[in-house]
C-alpha cells in the first residue's frame, strides 16, 4: 500500500485512469457512428426490398428474392401496431431463431412485410466493437507505461532533491544536487520548456550555497575575533597580575579569566568547524579513563562502572567533552550528577530542569542556552562535546530522563573496541 502512494504510482495510475476514460468515450463514440452506418445501410436496404414487394404487390405478381409475406405471424408487435396506423417502417427483430431486419408497410388494411438475415451485421458489429476494445486496451497499456516511465523520471529526481535536502539538513552544505548539461546556475540560454522539477533543485541549490557562504563567514568572523582578543586579552591579564593584592583585582581577574575560556573555547570551535581537527587514536580502558577524567574537573559526580571496554579513542579529547558536560551539568542543572559507563555507552545525567526542546530536536547552536532555567551562558560547551564527538566519530544524543534532569549519552564506535573481561 505505502509503494502504491508514491508519486509515481499515482501519476501512473491517474495517467492510466485519464487515458481509459478517453479510450472509453472514443471507443463509444467510433461504435455509435460505425454502427449507425452499418445499420443504416441494412436498413436501407430491406427498404428498397419493401418498395419491390409492394410494387409486385400491387401488379399481383410474386417477388422470390426475398422473404416476403402479408402479416406474417412473426412481425414484431411495435411494426404491426406502426403499419396499423397506416406508417411504413423497419427495425430489428427474429424470424425463428435468427436475427433479421424487418421491413413492413399497410397493404389492404393488412402489414406487408419483408426480411432479410441480420447475423451477418451483427457479428460485423461484435468484430468492430472487439477492434475497438482491443485498441482502447493497448492504448491504456502504452500511455500507462510511458506514464510509469516519466512518473518514475520525476519520482527518481525529486528522491534526489529529498536525499540532498537532507544531507544538507545534517550539516553536509557541500551536497548539491547538480543540474543537467546546459543547465547548470550560470547558464543564461533560454529554456524551451519549464522544469519544476528542474527549478526545485536549482533552488535547493541555491540556497545551500548561500546558507554555506553565510556559515562560512560567520566562522571565519569567529575565528577572526577570537584571534583578535588573543593578544589584548594576554597583555591584560599580565597587567592585572601587577595590581596589588586586593577586592578589586581578585574581581579584573575573575573577569579576564571568563574572557579568556571565552576566547579559548572560540578558537577551539574555529577549529573543530574548519575541519582540521584529527583525532590522536590509542586504546583506553574506558572505566579508569571516565573515573579519571572525572576527577580532574573537580566537580561533584558518582561514576558507576556497570560493565567495562577497551576502546581505541582520543583521550584527552574525550577528557575535553566529560568535563564540558560536568560543567554543563554543574552550571545549570542540579546535583547529584551521575556518569554510567556499561561497555562503549556513557550517561553522563543530572537532576536539574532538563534540557530545552529546542535543544533535544535540533543540537546545540553557539550563543544560545534555550531554556531560562537553566542558567546564564554562552551556549559553547554543548557546541565543543558536539564538535569534539564528530572528530571521534561518537553518536552524541541529547535528551531528558523520564524522573526529569539533563541526559547526554556518548556512543563509541563498535568497531573501535573490545570488551573488558
Amino acid at each position: 500500500m505505502r509503494a502504491l502512494s508514491s508519486l509515481r504510482w499515482k501519476i501512473a495510475l491517474t495517467t492510466t485512469m485519464v487515458c481509459c476514460l478517453v479510450a472509453a468515450a472514443l471507443g463509444i463514440l467510433v461504435h455509435n457512428v460505425v454502427a449507425r452506418q452499418i445499420v443504416g445501410e441494412v436498413r436501407k436496404d430491406v427498404n428498397t426490398e419493401l418498395d419491390h414487394a409492394l410494387g409486385h404487390y400491387e401488379y399481383g405478381t410474386t417477388h422470390g428474392d426475398v422473404d416476403v409475406a402479408l402479416d406474417p405471424p412473426g412481425l414484431p408487435r411495435p411494426l404491426r401496431d406502426l403499419v396499423a396506423r397506416g406508417r411504413t417502417g423497419s427495425m430489428v427483430g427474429e424470424h425463428g431463431d435468427k436475427p433479421v431486419m424487418w421491413a413492413a408497410a399497410p397493404a389492404d388494411k393488412k402489414a406487408l412485410a419483408v426480411w432479410i438475415p441480420y447475423e451477418s451485421t451483427r457479428d460485423r458489429l461484435r468484430d468492430i466493437d472487439a477492434a475497438i476494445l482491443a485498441s482502447s486496451v493497448l492504448a491504456a497499456g502504452v500511455v500507462a507505461l510511458a506514464g510509469l516511465f516519466l512518473a518514475n523520471r520525476i519520482s527518481r529526481r525529486l528522491a534526489t532533491t529529498a536525499a540532498v535536502a537532507r544531507r544538507i539538513s545534517a550539516g553536509d552544505l557541500d551536497a548539491r544536487v547538480g543540474f543537467p548539461a546546459g543547465g547548470g546556475p550560470d547558464d543564461t540560454r533560454p529554456t524551451r520548456y519549464r522544469d519544476e522539477v528542474r527549478d526545485v533543485a536549482q533552488a535547493l541549490d541555491s540556497m545551500a550555497g548561500s546558507l554555506q557562504d553565510r556559515l562560512e563567514a560567520e566562522k571565519r568572523f569567529t575565528a577572526d575575533v577570537a584571534h583578535e582578543l588573543r593578544t589584548p586579552l594576554t597583555g591584560s591579564l599580565a597587567a592585572a597580575a601587577l595590581l596589588p593584592e586586593g577586592r578589586p583585582k581578585e574581581m579584573i581577574n575573575d573577569r579576564l579569566n571568563a574572557l579568556h575560556l571565552l576566547t579559548e573555547d572560540l578558537l577551539e570551535i574555529s577549529r573543530l568547524d574548519s575541519g582540521v581537527e584529527r583525532a590522536d587514536l590509542a586504546r583506553v580502558e574506558l572505566g579508569r579513563a571516565v573515573r579519571r577524567a572525572v576527577a580532574g574537573t573537580r566537580l561533584a559526580a558518582e561514576v558507576t562502572v556497570v560493565r567495562d571496554a577497551t576502546v581505541l579513542t582520543d583521550r584527552r579529547r574525550l577528557d575535553r567533552i566529560l568535563a564540558n558536560l560536568l560543567v554543563n551539568s554543574h552550571k545549570h542543572g542540579r546535583p547529584p550528577v551521575e556518569v554510567t559507563v556499561e561497555g562503549p555507552v556513557i550517561v553522563v545525567r543530572d537532576h536539574g530542569p532538563g534540557y530545552p526542546p529546542e535543544l533535544i530536536e535540533q543540537g546545540p547552536q553557539r550563543f544560545r542556552t534555550g531554556d531560562p532555567g537553566r542558567g546564564r551562558g554562552h551556549g559553547l560547551g554543548l557546541t565543543i562535546v558536539a564538535g569534539q564527538a564528530a572528530v571521534l566519530e561518537i553518536a552524541l544524543s541529547f535528551t531528558n530522563a523520564p524522573d526529569g534532569g539533563a541526559m547526554t549519552t556518548l556512543r563509541l564506535p563498535v568497531g573501535r573496541l573490545s570488551e573488558g573481561r
